[in-house]
């Protein structure tokens, strides 16, 4: 997918912060709370990663950033502001000029979108101000409830007063583009709670809200308590709270352009819909996925690992005379479950990721792509599910109806070769 943009492809970057002060219970994703010396051993390694991919600014230009986690807010902001500086001594990123202040490239209208996931237990003014004179023009606050018995009951830090002094702080410190994270269908929520969560939080007037159903991972403390099911909504009233997230958001101004995600026109994540528009994305730092032309990967999951790979290939570049070198040395971080893609793998993805998104799959940029008929591959099942009323074909596109949506799950299957 050639651009006008140095004659590059675009690609996205994803920055993986794997500290949390407490994991929270409904939690499984690669993340715990560590000590002050390892965050920085830690970020060493993910600068030293970073470096070595070097070689991708002679074919890609960087579109979006985006530092997760964790908690990218549990570190110290200037280690945020290293790691960014580190990509853009190493990338083309779309924008920069050279020796000019990044909060000032982005006034100038620099259309790179630069997100950091925020804790509010855990910001500050300071840190907030660093993040924008780093050029993170996107923040994105994991607030999940205004229930403060809720957000107790999912082991957050914070309380909903604190979340909305610094929703209010950022907005001081320059932040016009913030998401907040709202989580439904939790243990003993009401319709009643969550109506009050979200009409809440639109008095807020964030750009974007996040509204996801609570699924209950194996491994999580919530698998422990929860996995019968029997302190949770029902199903007729996570339906009840998933038309009313819609609606409700639809009247405020919002509108959904994938299926979990709402926002004013303009302020869609350009990051997330990249990864449904399957543009090549590299991940840097603990246990972060990869897609680089079709090829899948990961890196390694282990925190200690990690760090020692970084120091031990950082000492490689220092110790370079004939007689400090290591006999048959690692070369680079490790690339773990490198998979390519099957032709079949990519129109499946291409097919399941794109149907997530309210405008749909375009079926001529499926066919220029893969270089055969739309009806040569998916023409039977596409009948049956217009037929079913869970597709519908709006010229060049094909997308969920409202059915379709309720019973997503079972259309995307139907891709799959």
């Amino acid at each position: 997918m050639k651009t006008r943009n140095m004659e590059k492809n675009p690609i996205g970057i994803y920055i993986h912060i794997p500290f949390c002060e407490a994991k929270c219970a409904y939690c499984d994703f690669l993340s715990a709370p560590s000590t002050s010396a390892n965050k920085k051993r830690y970020v060493d390694a993910l600068i030293q990663q970073i470096k070595e991919y070097s070689y991708l600014k002679e074919e890609y230009y960087v579109r979006t950033i985006f530092i997760g986690g964790g908690t990218p807010s549990s570190i110290e902001p200037m280690d945020i502001r290293r790691i960014l500086e580190t990509v853009y001594e190493t990338f083309a990123v779309e924008g920069d000029r050279s020796n000019v202040d990044r909060q000032q490239t982005l006034q100038d209208g620099n259309d790179i979108e630069i997100t950091i996931e925020a804790n509010p237990g855990t910001l500050t003014r300071e840190k907030l101000l660093i993040y924008i004179k780093s050029g993170i023009n996107r923040i994105s606050m994991g607030l999940q409830s205004v229930n403060n018995n809720e957000l107790k009951l999912l082991g957050r830090i914070h309380t909903y007063q604190q979340f909305e002094e610094n929703y209010h702080l950022a907005r001081e410190c320059g932040f016009t583009n913030i998401n907040i994270d709202l989580m439904s269908a939790l243990p003993n929520q009401t319709v009643a709670t969550w109506e009050n969560t979200l009409k809440t939080v639109v008095k807020l007037n964030p750009e974007h809200i996040s509204a996801y159903s609570l699924i209950i991972e194996e491994g999580t403390p919530f698998y422990e308590r929860y996995a019968q099911g029997d302190e949770l909504p029902s199903e007729e009233e996570d339906r009840q709270m998933y038309y009313l997230t819609k609606n409700l958001l639809k009247e405020a101004g919002y509108e959904r352009y994938e299926i979990s995600n709402y926002a004013k026109a303009g302020y869609e994540s350009k990051h997330n819909s990249s990864y449904w528009e399957r543009i090549d994305y590299i991940g840097f730092g603990l246990g972060a996925s990869s897609c680089l032309q079709n090829t899948r990967f990961h890196n390694e999951e282990d925190l200690m690992r990690y760090i020692v790979q970084g120091e031990y290939l950082q000492s490689q570049d220092v110790c370079s005379t004939d007689e400090n070198k290591i006999e048959n040395p690692i070369k680079k971080f490790e690339q773990q479950d490198v998979q390519q893609l099957t032709l079949a793998q990519q129109m499946e993805e291409y097919m399941f990721l794109g149907l997530r998104m309210m405008k749909g799959v375009d079926i001529s940029e499926f066919e220029h792509q893969f270089e055969v008929q739309f009806e040569t591959i998916y023409g039977n099942v596409v009948k049956e599910m217009i037929s079913d009323d869970l597709l519908v074909r709006k010229n060049e596109y094909l997308m969920l109806t409202e059915r379709g949506i309720d019973l997503s799950n079972y259309v995307m299957s139907e891709f799959l070769l």
